[in-house]
């Protein structure tokens, strides 16, 4: 079985990378979401300022719940996509274990195969010095 590992790993470096982006991308969800309420707080507090500058503001505002929302979309695409990978890696050492199993289960028969036909020959040999 360790022969095989070496080629899960790949997949295993992958769904790593993965959580990766996926924790890196919730730390940038959370701090967009802080600014966000910042931004809010800041409109909130502000009594005189221009129709201009509010509606700047506001697309600033709009932009960055935008950005959380795209970031909430990546980071429930990512947990899909990683749960679908260890599901695919499940499978694939299911699939690795049963080949093993077959492989040493043939190796089994092939050492007993050569072992009768040792077993043939010798006799053949002893029968044919018999016969001289």
């Amino acid at each position: 079985m360790s022969q095989f590992q070496g080629e899960l790993t790949p997949r295993e470096q992958q769904l790593l990378k993965i959580r990766r982006d996926s924790d890196t991308k919730a730390a940038e969800l959370a701090k967009m979401e802080k600014m966000l309420q910042q931004t809010k707080d800041m409109m909130e507090k502000k009594t005189d300022t221009g129709s201009g500058s509010l509606d700047l503001q506001e697309n600033m505002v709009e932009d960055l719940e935008e950005k959380v929302r795209s970031s909430r979309r990546y980071r429930r695409s990512s947990l899909h996509h990683t749960q679908m990978l260890e599901s695919q890696m499940k499978t694939v050492r299911g699939e690795l274990v049963g080949t093993l199993d077959h492989l040493q289960e043939l190796r089994n028969v092939l050492r007993r195969s050569q072992q009768k036909a040792e077993e043939r020959k010798a006799a053949m040999e002893k029968l044919a010095a018999g016969l001289r």
